[in-house]
């Protein structure tokens, strides 16, 4: 994994997004043959038009992070992850070897929150059940009520950020699951999905409900031996029909790319994917993406590279030498290979 290191200082990583949304600056690439260079996410519509099609990740973030007290007193935090499907959720505890299976948690500012903390699963989670004022919480759906109560869980590379929560949230967020935002959709303003649609662009909306374990570092050597988590996605068949169609599909995301892929991979429009995009994918709906800045070892740089193929380095140098801000509250780059994917496009029909 060697290949997919770079030198990142913590103080490139933003801990505040751009304000107004849109105002993040967008490095943008139209391939090998052409130079990069340098806009604002409000250009987008100008990057855009008839037969283009944008597709979006409506996935809202939950209020999943939890501060609890033990009934000694000491502190607790939980961090939902996903329901478990027999009433529970698969959930981080941090200190978890000083909260022993049994053990009932109370919220810190609100009592009425009651969680149960049960036996252990693998990497180091927990299996808990979710009460709010004696009524049980076991969906994604039902978690909503900890809107208030819970906090959005925002990565810890952001630890000093004076935003509000609804800055970790898209504009067009919609169903509550995921414990990560779809960062690149965080630029999008409601006046530019506007702009956008006035260039005569479709768009359209796919769920992918983003797990943390997305973003965990790739620690084997080899990518093949890397184990992927699934993750729940919903394509709706109008989105696929008109993907199918588009001249260009331009995904927002790579939470987007992998909703898209995964559903023309498996010929299912929903369902759970494990696909970890390596080099060597062959591409089957999207020809350019808009995506933030990763972090080095990541499943979503592999993506990247699959994508541009090595030059991402050069972009990601381009970047940095810029004073470009990375990670999740960062700029963000477009990526457009459809010059290349011309040719497949009408295999996809």
């Amino acid at each position: 994994m060697a290949e997919f290191e770079y030198d990142l200082d913590p103080s490139r990583i933003a801990q505040d997004p751009a304000d107004p949304r849109d105002s993040a600056r967008l490095l943008v690439d139209r391939g090998p043959d052409c130079e990069p260079h340098h806009l604002r996410v409000s250009d987008l519509p100008s990057l855009l038009g008839p037969g283009d099609v944008l597709v979006v990740n409506e996935t809202r973030v939950l209020a999943a992070r939890l501060r609890l007290r033990k009934p000694t007193g000491g502190a607790v935090e939980v961090l939902l992850l996903r329901p478990d499907g027999a009433g529970g959720w698969e959930a981080l505890v941090r200190r978890s070897r000083r909260v022993p299976p049994g053990t009932v948690l109370s919220g810190e500012t609100d009592p009425r929150l009651s969680v149960t903390v049960g036996e252990t699963l693998d990497e180091g989670r927990r299996s808990v059940t979710v009460s709010l004022g004696g009524d049980p919480v076991t969906t994604t759906a039902e978690a909503t009520v900890l809107d208030g109560v819970g906090e959005l869980p925002l990565p810890p590379y952001i630890g000093r950020s004076s935003a509000p929560e609804s800055r970790y949230q898209t504009v067009y967020a919609a169903r509550p699951g995921s414990v990560a935002a779809p960062t690149a959709g965080l630029h999008l303003t409601d006046e530019l999905l506007v702009g956008v649609a006035a260039r005569g662009v479709d768009v359209c909306t796919v769920e992918l409900v983003v797990g943390l374990d997305t973003f965990r570092p790739v620690s084997v050597d080899d990518t093949s031996e890397h184990i992927m988590h699934t993750e729940s996605y919903r394509v709706p068949p109008s989105t696929m029909a008109r993907c199918t169609a588009a001249e260009r599909v331009v995904a927002v995301g790579t939470t987007t790319v992998r909703a898209l892929e995964s559903a023309a991979l498996t010929g299912r429009l929903e369902g759970d994917t494990d696909l970890f995009v390596t080099r060597g994918h062959h591409w089957r709906v999207v020809d350019a993406m808009m995506t933030n800045f990763h972090m080095p070892r990541s499943t979503l740089l592999v993506m990247i590279d699959a994508f541009v193929g090595p030059r991402w380095r050069d972009l990601y140098d381009s970047a940095l030498a810029g004073d470009y801000r990375f990670l999740s509250f960062g700029d963000a780059m477009f990526l457009d290979r459809s010059l290349s994917a011309a040719a497949s496009r009408s295999s996809r029909r």
